[in-house]
């Protein structure tokens, strides 16, 4: 299954929770989240795991001793609203009324998948081998990075190129000593809240839905649901999100140290090199000439864009060159402030097709990242203990 554009893969947006305002600024609480246009030196920011978050266990323990404050009790109601309603919402009520579902076969050229998922829009699909009949797990950019770094290293092999096919990926990852990303399912009728939690469990940004078929009783891809599309989910339906009105410098959330940046005149495979070594999804383009101005960021998707056709020179291109090669719809790259409250970036979640906030300061000088993974790990874990389990 894939979805339409952007680090999304799974479906078009649901008819429920369709709404405008793609790009589009959103106020809150006296904070401001923005969208930087797109232009000269902002050719537009708008997903792969993410950027170098904590270590830690799937648990978030509240540890302050203070007496609870208006604020903390309705932080902690809104957190509970959210929690209650993934549980008795099911994966399949996230899907769409209709949708496509695209679905690779293993034994298809790599070359040929790269030209599929550009003509339909989309940057991840399911795989499903033929042989056994059985699910094979998700093809997303980073399996493609992965490829790239495997001919960079080996470049007596780029002539065969060509023929590689797509069930000889696990045998990339393990010639270039990347730890294969856990593949996790699970059934559409399981709780959402399930689902989250095997998501953060395998760090992955999207969980297939597999089913039995009740004739042949094999197993069958259903669509794929997003971490994007559970938190509109969630935005659109619960009215509690309201409630969280902490700031994000209150709430222990996003990554702020030890930050992987470029810059525009970086060469593109440097910058691939360091979406693979340190396992993230972008990485902030800041200006050349002045004290770390965010100008844009380059996303792991990006390069899909610049192996088109199975064509791999321009490879050899700048970020600034790299980056005039999106398409001109391109929304753009969603900031905040550490100031700014999680109901305001739950609005923009439910307004805008949004991956991540790249946290400024008032100098649009980089101060840290906010992805989706850390919103979704925060309204599961916060305030959980170490030996909750998903039901």
């Amino acid at each position: 299954m894939s979805e339409e554009g952007g680090e999304d893969s799974s479906t078009s947006p649901p008819a429920r929770a369709a709404v405008g305002g793609e790009g589009a600024s959103v106020g809150g609480g006296g904070s401001t989240l923005t969208s930087l246009p797109a232009g000269p030196g902002h050719e537009g920011f708008v997903q792969p795991s993410s950027y170098l978050r904590r270590s830690r266990g799937l648990s978030r323990p509240m540890t302050s001793a203070r007496p609870e404050t208006a604020v903390d009790r309705d932080q902690r109601i809104g957190l509970q609203r959210i929690r209650d309603f993934l549980k008795v919402r099911t994966s399949y009520d996230v899907l769409p009324l209709s949708f496509r579902l695209i679905v690779f076969d293993t034994t298809l050229l790599v070359k040929k998948s790269l030209t599929i998922l550009i003509q339909n829009g989309i940057v991840s699909a399911p795989l499903w081998d033929s042989k056994t009949s059985t699910f094979a797990g998700l093809l997303t950019t980073s399996d493609y990075i992965n490829v790239i770094q495997y001919y960079w290293q080996n470049p007596e092999a780029m002539s065969r190129i060509d023929q590689f096919r797509l069930n000889s990926l696990r045998d990339i990852e393990k010639a270039i000593g990347v730890a294969p990303i856990e593949t996790v399912s699970i059934h559409p009728l399981r709780p959402l809240y399930e689902a989250c939690r095997r998501m953060l469990e395998s760090r992955a940004r999207r969980i297939p839905l597999v089913d039995i078929d009740d004739e042949t009783k094999r197993a069958m891809v259903v669509s794929v649901v997003t971490q994007y599309r559970i938190l509109k989910f969630v935005a659109v339906n619960v009215v509690e999100t309201q409630y969280l009105r902490k700031p994000l410098k209150e709430l222990n959330l996003g990554t702020y140290k030890n930050l992987e940046t470029a810059r525009m005149e970086t060469p593109v495979i440097e910058v691939i090199h360091q979406l693979v070594q340190y396992n993230i999804s972008s990485v902030p383009i800041l200006n050349s000439d002045g004290p770390g101005v965010v100008v844009n960021v380059f996303e792991a998707v990006d390069v899909i864009t610049l192996i088109k056709g199975g064509i791999y020179d321009q490879l050899n291109l700048n970020v600034g060159e790299a980056l005039q090669k999106r398409s001109e719809d391109f929304p753009g790259i969603y900031t905040c402030s550490i100031d700014d409250r999680l109901d305001t970036i739950f609005d923009t979640i439910r307004k805008s097709r949004v991956h991540r906030f790249v946290v400024i300061d008032e100098q649009t000088r980089l101060v840290g990242v906010l992805t989706l993974s850390d919103i979704l790990e925060y309204v599961l874990l916060e305030g959980e203990k170490d030996d909750s389990r998903p039901e």
